[in-house]
């Protein structure tokens, strides 16, 4: 199951998280600190994009200049999840064409309904690319 999902960039701003498991605002301030610290002083080179943090496991993967982090339980698959995190962002791709951080800054709203359709509850929900555009752009035309 998937606990929470940070997208930071590069400075360890934050640009989207999502969490799936209660925590304490004071509690998430710290855990989006901590993480950014872990990940951002990793060597791509020569370290795997996953870690054992706490009781789970840090999946994570930097696009540009954007690190996509997934916190799931220590007994899921680490490749899959990958896989996930580069599906989600092949999705940002090809609906905002070539996505961008600022793309996630200025349509935060539209980022967080595609989310909403590919993970539901921490799972994941729907693997489809074409079906979760089709009701992206059915969302788009509502407005």
């Amino acid at each position: 199951m998937i606990q929470f999902i940070l997208i930071q960039n590069r400075h360890g701003k934050n640009r989207l998280s999502k969490y799936y498991v209660p925590f304490d605002d004071d509690e998430k301030v710290r855990l989006k600190a901590r993480i950014h610290q872990l990940i951002s002083q990793r060597n791509q080179k020569f370290q795997a994009n996953f870690l054992e943090w706490e009781n789970s496991k840090l999946v994570y993967r930097r696009y540009a200049g954007l690190y996509f982090c997934f916190c799931v339980d220590s007994t899921d698959n680490d490749l899959a999840i990958l896989e996930m995190i580069h599906f989600f962002v092949e999705i940002l791709d090809s609906f905002f064409g070539n996505v961008c951080e600022l793309d996630l800054i200025f349509n935060f709203y539209k980022v967080s309904a595609i989310l909403d359709e590919i993970i539901l509850g921490g799972e994941i929900g729907e693997s489809n690319k074409k079906s979760v555009l089709e009701r992206i752009e059915a969302l788009e035309k509502l407005e």
